[in-house]
């Protein structure tokens, strides 16, 4: 065998060897919980947890972060700058090393979302082009050696397009437009008053499948879950006035339009206008959602919509599905598992850090 040839294979091997490894220990070790966090003096990490409270890494980042995905088979996750954010960071989940910081293209900035495709090739973000502002695009981007390069976009076909996620098929894009309209480097919203929030259903190459929106013009469609029937279910923000009865919790079954999650009345007070992180539990057939507004957790039967559990803590954040049920964090106090197995749904405090949590985690 020639030495080139040779140490040719020897750097496959060991690459493989490598991969094998973070399979492995993705199959066998308790989950690694992915989010964005700040520290008490304001700055930003990228950081991985796992349940026991053991720290895999906390990496420093430049602008604050949103939400975090994890590369299907590769030990890296994409940490996506909250909007108006200009970058992301692709980080190696193994010790928190910075592979990447992705800069937006000079007319476009993050909205805080993204995925990859299941072969793992591909990424797709959510981004608001500041040369239309509030024009919303999704950002193709082709993964190269664990880098992350951009190569076109298609249209959100709406405003302000927040969360995006897959469809069962693996091939359809669920995608969350806000319907705001915001200019570059802002948070202001300009539109108010022509607010155009919708939901949309895209195909991996553009192709616009459906597009359907809910009565409230300023009802803000913003986070999304998928159960593995298809099953969606998108979380709004509220934008008008507080007194109005708004449905912030919304549902599209298979086959239906989509369409207000039953809400009781209480319950939908209680939430302030204003919903944050969705999730689905497919094998309880459950769905979490928090409003940190008015610092509750719920927790629904999914196929009847009866509310199994309101819980009370803190600036409830991000959301994930464990086999036990559910993983809360929060902006100010410990983070909760609600262990929803049982008639009662039972709450045990976490050993993760407390506090300064972003509103969203991802479990991997």
């Amino acid at each position: 065998m020639k030495r080139r040839t040779f140490f040719g294979l020897g750097s496959a091997l060991l690459a493989a060897s490598a991969l094998c490894g973070w399979t492995f220990t993705r199959q066998t070790q308790q989950p690694l919980l992915l989010s964005a966090r700040d520290d008490a003096e304001g700055r930003h990490y990228a950081v991985g947890y796992h349940l026991d409270g053991s720290q895999a890494f906390a990496t420093p980042v430049a602008e604050r972060c949103h939400d975090a995905y994890a590369h299907p088979h590769l030990p890296l996750a994409v940490f996506v700058g909250r909007r108006p954010s200009r970058e992301s960071y692709v980080i190696d989940c193994r010790d928190g090393s910075l592979l990447q910081v992705i800069e937006s293209p000079r007319d476009r900035h993050f909205y805080g979302h993204g995925v990859f495709h299941k072969d793992g090739d591909w990424f797709y973000a959510t981004e608001n082009d500041t040369s239309d502002p509030g024009r919303g695009v999704i950002g193709v981007y082709r993964v190269e050696e664990r880098r992350l390069v951009r190569t076109g976009e298609h249209s959100s076909h709406g405003l302000g397009p927040h969360q995006l996620l897959w469809m069962p098929d693996g091939e359809t894009l669920v995608i969350a437009n806000g319907g705001i309209r915001t200019e570059a480097d802002s948070r202001e919203m300009m539109n108010l008053d022509a607010m155009e929030p919708s939901l949309v259903l895209l195909r991996r190459d553009g192709t616009l499948v459906s597009k359907e929106q809910l009565p409230q013009q300023m009802n803000s469609v913003r986070h999304l879950a998928v159960a593995a029937d298809g099953t969606v279910v998108s979380g709004q923000q509220y934008e008008g006035d507080p007194l109005d009865r708004a449905p912030l919790v919304a549902i599209k079954r298979p086959g239906e339009a989509f369409q207000a999650f039953p809400l009781g009345e209480s319950q939908r007070l209680s939430m302030n206008q204003y919903t944050a992180s969705v999730a689905i539990h497919d094998g309880l057939r459950l769905l979490a959602v928090t409003a940190p507004r008015g610092n509750k957790v719920f927790f629904w039967d999914l196929d009847s919509a009866q509310l199994r559990q309101e819980a009370h803590l803190p600036d409830c954040a991000g959301v994930g599905a464990v086999e036990e049920g559910f993983v809360v964090t929060s902006g100010q106090g410990r983070c909760r598992l609600y262990d929803c197995r049982g008639e009662r749904i039972v709450t045990q405090p976490l050993k993760l850090p407390a506090g300064l949590w972003d509103n969203h985690l991802r479990l991997v």
